[in-house]
C-alpha cells in the first residue's frame, strides 16, 4: 500500500479553479459557488475546509490529501468566508443562498401580485434580501457606511413599489398575463436604483484599475461604472428567465381544471418553476463578464489615462474586479 505522492505546494487556490477567459470556465466556477447544498454544510466542516485552505496557503500539505479535495475545501471555504475580511458571513447573504431564497421571495412576488398590500410586502422583503447580500458581498477595500446602506435599501424598496404600483394600475385594461410581468419591471427598476446607490462610494471615488499582473495604476471612475453596468444586466438576467418563463406556464395552467380543483398549488408550483429556473440562470448570469473585467486605456478618464501613460506609454488594457 503506496502512500499517494504529497500534492505540490504550488496550486493557486486563490484564482478559481476553471480558466475565467471562457464562458464555459466561469459558468463552472458560478455553478459551484452558488451551490445551495453548501447551505446544509456544518460549522464542523466549514471550519475543516478553512484549516485545509489556510494550511496549504501556509505552505503546509496535509499527507493524503488530493487536488479534487483541496478544490473542494476551497469552495467551501469561499462560500462561506470573506474574501477580504475572512469574516464567516450572514447565512442568508452568501450566494449558496441566493437559489432558495431567491426562490421564495420571487415565488411569492409571481403568485401575490393582485392586491397592494402583497406587492408592497413582497417588494419590501425582496430588497432587505437585496440590501443583506449586497452587504455580505461588499469589495474590502471599499467598505460601505451604515449610512449609504440605509439610503441605498431606502431608494431602492422605494423605487421598486413605486414601479410595482404604477404599472400595476396601467395594466388593469390590459390581458392578464401582462399583469403577471410586473413583479419582474418592478425588479429590474429596483437593480438599477439598489446597486449604483450601494456602490456609489465606487462610482465617485473610482475602482483600482491593474496591469494584468496585478500591479495597481490608480483608481477610474470609468472602470467603476462599467463594473457596475455590468453587475445591473447579470442580475437583471439572472432574474429574467425566472421572472419571464414561470407566469407564461402559470397563466396556461391557470385555465386548465387541474389548477381550478387544487388552488392551494399555484404558490408552491411557483415556486418549484422559479426555482428550477434560478438554479440554472444565477451561476449563468454570474458567468456572463469575467470577474476580472478589463477596459482600453484609451477609454479611461483624461488625468487617470495621462498618470498611466508616463509610468508605461506602452500599455493598452487595465483590469478591475467587477464585484457580483
Amino acid at each position: 500500500q503506496k502512500m499517494p505522492p504529497s500534492l505540490p505546494a504550488t496550486i493557486n487556490i486563490r484564482e478559481p479553479r476553471w480558466d475565467q477567459s471562457t464562458f464555459q470556465g466561469r459558468a463552472k466556477h458560478f455553478f459551484m459557488v452558488t451551490d445551495p447544498r453548501n447551505l446544509l454544510l456544518s460549522g464542523a466542516t466549514l471550519e475543516e475546509a478553512r484549516r485545509v485552505v489556510e494550511d496549504y496557503r501556509a505552505g503546509t500539505v496535509p499527507p493524503g490529501l488530493t487536488e479534487d479535495q483541496l478544490w473542494r475545501a476551497k469552495y467551501i471555504y469561499d462560500s462561506a468566508f470573506h474574501p477580504d475580511t475572512g469574516e464567516k458571513m450572514l447565512l442568508v447573504g452568501r450566494m449558496s443562498a441566493q437559489v432558495p431564497m431567491n426562490m421564495t421571495i420571487t415565488g411569492c412576488m409571481l403568485t401575490f401580485y393582485r392586491t397592494t398590500p402583497a406587492v408592497l410586502f413582497w417588494q419590501w422583503v425582496n430588497q432587505s434580501f437585496n440590501a443583506i447580500v449586497n452587504y455580505t458581498n461588499r469589495s474590502g477595500d471599499a467598505p460601505i457606511t451604515p449610512s449609504q446602506l440605509g439610503t441605498a435599501y431606502v431608494s431602492a424598496t422605494t423605487g421598486a413599489v413605486v414601479t410595482a404600483l404604477g404599472l400595476k394600475s396601467l395594466t388593469k385594461h390590459l390581458p392578464a398575463i401582462i399583469g403577471r410581468y410586473v413583479p419582474f419591471a418592478a425588479v429590474a427598476a429596483a437593480n438599477c436604483i439598489n446597486i449604483p446607490l450601494m456602490r456609489q462610494r465606487e462610482l465617485k471615488l473610482g475602482i483600482p484599475v491593474t496591469d494584468e499582473n496585478g500591479n495597481r495604476l490608480g483608481e477610474s471612475t470609468a472602470a467603476a461604472q462599467k463594473a457596475i453596468f455590468q453587475v445591473v444586466v447579470s442580475r437583471i438576467g439572472m432574474a429574467a428567465p425566472a421572472m419571464a418563463i414561470p407566469p407564461v406556464i402559470m397563466n396556461a395552467l391557470e385555465k386548465r381544471a387541474f389548477l381550478k380543483r387544487y388552488p392551494y398549488l399555484n404558490a408552491p408550483l411557483q415556486v418549484g418553476l422559479v426555482g428550477l429556473c434560478l438554479v440554472f440562470a444565477t451561476p449563468l448570469c454570474c458567468a456572463l463578464f469575467p470577474q476580472k473585467s478589463s477596459m482600453p486605456v484609451s477609454r479611461l478618464e483624461p488625468e487617470v489615462r495621462a498618470r498611466i501613460r508616463e509610468k508605461d506609454p506602452h500599455l493598452e488594457t487595465v483590469y478591475f474586479n467587477k464585484g457580483l
